[in-house]
């Protein structure tokens, strides 16, 4: 009957309503007035900055500018690339370590359920205890430093959280350089696939995009300059031995999602490709591994969200004031609480909302076509 299918909707509508309402204002409200705090001058004048009724300019953009091209915000700038490596190391490090373990417990080795249990345990734990005992074990002058001492060798040296040695270096303003020709070689490959797929109209979308990219790479890119001066950064050193808790500690979880997908590849279709001459390594390669394709984007897409928010950890492991660890979410701490520069704190956390955005948007819109689709 229509009026009970009305009354259905109606009591729907009221059991979403609170939850609806509290998220508007708790998430996306402040979300927006964060945005909004960033487009002003809050915390530049000293005298406003703890005010009960600041008195508030409107500057645009003008804090995202300083924060990337700017002279006294360098410290940023170097945050960035420090979380950029860290992903891109922390979701390599745990996709690689994840699989391996999956693959060995996919062979059911004797004391399988013994082994899986102790390699998903790191990931119960919360970031602060993973931090606070990999900090003990990665003292200078103890844990992990001593254990070539334990086979007759000089004791290690290396300063794991507070070197400031870097590596990979570059000039940040060769930074929109780099930008574009990454971006417009992954979309030259998401084109030929789909060409190859015969996603006709997606294909040429993206290889004109590329193609628009690649060309202001070649032509005007090499003459664009972010800064007056050369400004380089790189890899800090210091940050292997956090890259190595987290792994430690999320490698488990990528485990059990690969041990899933290869569980449930069919026996039959490793029979299948035995027979027909295939060795492991290529019955890995060609089948296994091309099958696990989804839980691979699927444990990039969290774990790469992990990694740009990541907070707790570096706070555990080497504090807020070592300059060679730090990210922009510890920046955006130090500046919003102890420098009380709100203005450049919600500039911070809208790039990092930014950021994780590009990372789960796209996929979350991938999966909603797909379910569209079904």
């Amino acid at each position: 009957m229509k009026w009970l299918r009305n009354l259905d909707s109606l009591v729907a509508v009221l059991t979403l309503l609170p939850s609806v309402i509290l998220l508007a204002i708790f998430v996306y409200g402040f979300i927006g007035q964060t945005i909004q705090t960033s487009l002003t001058n809050w915390g530049k004048d000293p005298a406003q900055a703890l005010a009960i009724n600041p008195v508030l300019q409107f500057v645009g953009l003008e804090n995202y500018k300083e924060l990337f091209s700017g002279f006294i915000h360098g410290r940023f700038r170097q945050d960035l690339v420090n979380n950029i490596f860290f992903t891109v190391f922390f979701v390599g490090g745990c996709l690689l370590v994840g699989l391996s373990l999956a693959i060995i417990l996919d062979r059911g080795p004797k004391g399988e359920g013994f082994f899986r249990t102790v390699f998903l345990f790191p990931m119960s734990l919360s970031f602060i205890v993973t931090g606070t005992i990999w900090r003990w074990m990665l003292q200078p002058a103890g844990g992990v430093n001593q254990l070539p001492a334990a086979v007759g060798l000089p004791e290690g040296r290396f300063a794991w959280l507070t070197s400031r040695q870097q590596v990979l270096q570059f000039d940040w303003n060769h930074l929109p350089l780099f930008t574009a020709w990454l971006i417009g070689l992954i979309l030259l490959w998401i084109g030929i696939s789909a060409l190859r797929n015969a996603q006709v109209r997606r294909g040429w979308i993206a290889v004109g995009s590329a193609a628009l990219l690649i060309g202001w790479a070649i032509f005007i890119g090499p003459r664009v300059q972010l800064l007056p001066f050369p400004e380089i950064h790189g890899f800090n050193l210091a940050f292997i031995g956090i890259i190595i808790a987290a792994i430690w500690q999320m490698s488990g979880y990528t485990m059990a999602l690969y041990l899933a997908g290869l569980r449930g590849v069919p026996e039959e279709l490793r029979e299948a490709a035995r027979v027909d001459g295939a060795s492991e390594v290529q019955l890995y390669r060609r089948i296994i591994l091309p099958m696990l394709a989804p839980i691979t984007l699927s444990a990039m897409i969290i774990l790469g969200h992990i990694s740009l928010k990541i907070f707790d950890l570096i706070w555990a492991m080497t504090g807020v004031d070592n300059a060679p660890t730090e990210v922009p979410a510890l920046l955006m701490y130090v500046t919003t609480f102890r420098s009380n520069i709100i203005a450049d704190g919600a500039a911070i956390a809208t790039i990092l909302l930014l950021l994780v955005a590009l990372v789960i948007v796209p996929y979350l819109y991938s999966q909603l076509r797909s379910e569209v689709r079904r």
